[in-house]
């Protein structure tokens, strides 16, 4: 397999290392941390229909106490309830003070 790839824009050989801005070593591809993890993308966000508003609080606090339990600087926690057909849909923004925060509460959710 070889690891050089031609660009659509391009009939010139483009290695697939320089196909991004991240610096990465041909010997391993691995990547410079802040490449994926830049602090642009800090908000989590959550949306389901329950079957009635008590379901909804339930999870609200559940996963408020999650998110608090992941920051360092207070999460901002913007959450709406509307009816809709089948019950209550509930949309809830975390938005964390860095990226790494907003990651773990993802995965703690798994």
């Amino acid at each position: 397999m070889s690891d050089v790839t031609l660009s659509s824009k391009s009939t010139q050989p483009l290695h697939s290392i320089n196909k991004c801005g991240a610096e990465e070593t041909a010997a391993c591809c691995c990547v410079d941390v802040g490449t994926i993890m830049d602090n642009t993308d800090c908000v989590a966000s959550y949306s389901h229909v329950f079957a009635n508003e008590a379901q909804a609080k339930e999870m609200l606090n559940s996963l408020t106490e999650k998110a608090r339990s992941v920051e360092s600087e207070p999460c901002v926690i913007e959450s709406r309830m509307e009816k809709v057909d089948g019950g209550i849909e509930l949309n809830i923004d975390f938005t964390f003070s860095c990226q790494a925060e907003t990651m773990i509460f993802q995965l703690a959710l798994r």
